[in-house]
């Protein structure tokens, strides 16, 4: 019966139309006939007795092939229905093949409708991906060109994961083959955004689309800094405000270890600033770092004090406080700076050593600014002090450099200091540590 079938499909035949409104046949025995076999289809079908549906409905199908478009719609049920649960590979593949038919005398006898072909191209893929994928291909590239930004939303992903079906194991497609679907799928699910939001309607499944495709790319085409450079660069630089276009770049990036481009740092400010969605700590974070190498202290103090407020994590809130300090320092705030690292050090213990190392190197720093010169004991103090944090740190090279340039027996004999004593360093320091020396 399943080759009958195919057959009645293929040679039926009929004047256009939209198929919106019934259409009988004028013959009093054919419109009897008609009548009576819409009847025992719908009934089959509403049984789900799907084969016994096939014979009226298929009479219909070749015999008043305009009656109306719901004939089609139950017959690509039907049809789908049987190739589903069909286990016979031969039978199977003549019911997919009516099933394909089913759509074009639709779109032959209906009117050639690019959302039948839509949904075809989805049977298809159901179907037939694994053994026809250029085919698939080519009904899912036509059905993109017919529908443009009226394509079906479920269509949108399977069309990518296609291409990297034919590109990974057929390898019949170029790299800018899969771009231009790529810059095409992009384009549609942009244009699906901006008109939910013009609805009021949520946009988060087209936000998930585009991650899809994003992870799908990647696996097909060497997506590394230079491939942003020449593909999303220009597009970036046309529309810099395109969120999603930042988020792209930021995170193509970021893989490639290129952040030290400023395209990057662009990207990264743009997704920053973007009023539709959560402030990232790491991503402040990390802002105010890469402007605190570059000595933008203004701009690096923003994003940090920013993180300040965003960063919920202890470890987090204590790095936020070490770079807080830093920025001080470079601004000549030591007293600032020294505060700032004792809040990291307490706030979170893994911090803790760095933090001590960095009021290690402040202390260090500071013999220029806080020597008397009237004699090396007391103006080497600072330098006792040092060891006393890189200590705490753990750091013994730096303890060792630090111990170098402790006072020596001699110089603390002239002033008649004993190891052991406690000294208070001042200047901007006022802080106490205990007499040793280098030798």
């Amino acid at each position: 019966m399943a080759s009958s079938v195919l057959l009645l499909l293929l040679t039926a035949n009929a004047a256009f139309s939209q198929c919106k409104e019934v259409v009988w046949p004028t013959d009093g025995a054919q419109k009897a006939k008609a009548e009576e076999s819409k009847v025992l289809y719908e009934d089959a079908k509403n049984n789900k007795q799907y084969k016994q549906a096939l014979a009226p409905m298929n009479w219909l199908l070749t015999n008043v092939p305009n009656f109306h478009s719901s004939l089609y719609i139950h017959a690509a049920d039907i049809y789908d229905e049987l190739a589903s649960s069909e286990k016979d590979p031969a039978r199977k593949k003549v019911y997919v093949d009516s099933l394909m038919i089913v759509y074009d005398l639709r779109m032959k006898n209906c009117g050639d409708d690019p959302v039948v072909l839509n949904r075809k191209a989805l049977s298809f893929l159901k179907f037939n991906i694994n053994t026809q994928p250029e085919e698939a291909l080519k009904i899912l590239d036509e059905t993109f060109k017919r529908n443009g930004n009226n394509v079906m939303d479920g269509t949108l992903v399977p069309y990518f994961q296609t291409v990297r079906l034919n590109a990974l194991k057929f390898k019949n497609i170029s790299d800018a083959q899969i771009l231009e679907r790529y810059d095409k799928l992009n384009e549609i699910i942009d244009s699906k955004i901006q008109k939910a939001q013009s609805e009021g309607k949520p946009v988060d499944k087209y936000k998930k689309y585009k991650d899809d495709i994003d992870a799908i790319l990647i696996t097909m085409v060497k997506v590394d800094c230079d491939f942003v450079r020449t593909n999303l660069a220009p597009k970036f630089k046309q529309n810099p405000n395109d969120i999603a276009l930042a988020k792209k770049i930021f995170s193509f990036m970021l893989q490639g270890k290129c952040t030290d481009d400023p395209l990057w740092l662009q990207a990264a400010e743009t997704v920053h600033k973007d009023p539709s969605g959560t402030k990232d700590c790491g991503l402040a974070k990390n802002l105010g770092i890469i402007y605190l190498s570059k000595d933008e202290t203004d701009k690096a103090e923003t994003y940090f004090k920013e993180a300040q407020g965003i960063c919920t994590d202890a470890k987090d809130k204590a790095e936020v406080m070490l770079y807080m300090g830093s920025v001080a320092a470079k601004k000549g705030n030591k007293s600032g700076a020294r505060e700032l690292y004792r809040q990291a050090a307490n706030t979170n213990s893994e911090i803790a050593k760095e933090a001590y190392e960095k009021i290690g190197d402040l202390y260090w720093n500071s013999r220029g600014e806080c020597e008397k010169k009237v004699n090396q004991a007391d103006d080497r103090l600072i330098f006792l002090l040092a060891a006393d944090y890189y200590q705490r740190a753990g750091n013994g090279k730096k303890v060792a450099m630090a111990k170098e340039a402790f006072p020596s027996k001699e110089e603390i004999f002239l002033v008649n200091y004993q190891p052991g004593d406690s000294k208070k360093v001042e200047c901007w320091i006022n802080e106490t540590t205990t007499i040793r020396t280098r030798d």
